[in-house]
């Protein structure tokens, strides 16, 4: 029988990454590393979580997906080659990352990769952090292939100021950096396909510079994505605030405000992914209980017959739902 799951994170070193999941979360980071992402829920050949509660404590999600699919996922549809469907991080940016575009689903497999959508909700914003999304309005094709063989590419791309508690939805084909400044919490359909355009001449952590992609990005980018908007973040309610972030064919996020002492009881089935922003909850399916604090994760698998959340503290988490 499965009951609410926690699961030990992977970390990812990145030429952009930073320590802040330590100083934010009390992540245990590797010393000394530059940790860009932290994989908290992944079924991937790069990284597969292991789950870190119950008897199930040592298994890992790969053997949970291919022994008892059905009562994780229930009418979930789950990704290519059996996989679970999402991919859930946290993201540390002390610094830039690429100018970047992942492939829709029509392009993917000619270019031989995997499409990915997915959208960040900003946990920690520096003054002045900025993302680039989507194009600015009127830039043509000729003119971003001319852009990215003079090295101005980046003139190409709509530029937004972010700050705490922000959202941005990333379709697959919008063209999409984040900037330096941002911690953040990023929710995507299972890939790891990124092609990259501009990497501002910087190199790696071996000192080489970064491969870019620059014909299968061309092939993969919407240009008619002129100069998308923050997602709308306002929450409605008292005591218990909620506010649907993202309702998409992938996948459905929620972003929730719930005062201290308060219960949320979801009297539905459904495989939900639980991600704690600030605060503290106890999510509990009447048998068992995880309690989880900011930067921790949780999924409660479809077969649970009901599921409560009790915060101890005023608290914003995310509930997502693949679809």
């Amino acid at each position: 029988m499965l009951y609410p799951l926690t699961f030990h994170p992977i970390f990812k070193e990145r030429v952009w990454g930073g320590r802040r999941l330590a100083e934010l979360f009390g992540k245990r980071l590797p010393a000394g590393a530059v940790i860009g992402e932290s994989w908290e829920i992944t079924d991937r050949p790069e990284g597969v979580s292991v789950i870190g509660n119950g008897p199930l404590a040592g298994k890992n999600l790969r053997w949970l997906m291919e022994n008892g699919a059905r009562d994780l996922l229930g009418p979930a549809k789950s990704a290519a080659g059996g996989r679970f469907p999402l991919l859930v991080k946290l993201l540390d940016a002390r610094e830039k990352l690429s100018l970047q575009v992942h492939p829709p689903a029509h392009k993917a497999a000619e270019l031989h990769g995997e499409p990915k959508t997915e959208m960040w909700y900003f946990a920690e914003c520096d003054p002045g952090a900025d993302i680039f999304t989507g194009l600015k309005r009127g830039v043509t094709p000729d003119e971003f292939k001319r852009r990215v063989g003079d090295g101005t590419v980046a003139e190409c791309f709509h530029r937004h100021e972010v700050k705490c508690g922000d959202a941005m939805f990333l379709p697959s084909g919008r063209v999409h950096a984040l900037g330096a400044g941002s911690v953040l919490f990023e929710i995507q359909q299972n890939s790891d396909t990124t092609y990259r355009v501009f990497d501002w001449n910087r190199t790696g952590l071996d000192g080489q510079p970064r491969e870019l992609h620059v014909a299968q990005a061309l092939a993969s980018i919407d240009f008619a994505d002129f100069e998308p908007p923050l997602l709308n973040t306002s929450a409605t309610g008292t005591a218990v605030q909620k506010c649907v972030l993202v309702d998409h064919d992938l996948l459905r996020v929620t972003l929730w405000k719930v005062k201290a002492g308060q219960h949320v009881t979801f009297d539905y089935q459904q495989l939900q992914m639980l991600a704690i922003v600030q605060g503290q909850v106890i999510a509990s399916d009447g048998a068992n209980a995880v309690t989880l604090k900011a930067g921790e994760f949780a999924v409660l698998p479809w077969v649970l017959p009901r599921r409560q959340i009790e915060t101890g503290a005023d608290t914003t988490f995310l509930l997502a739902e693949p679809k």
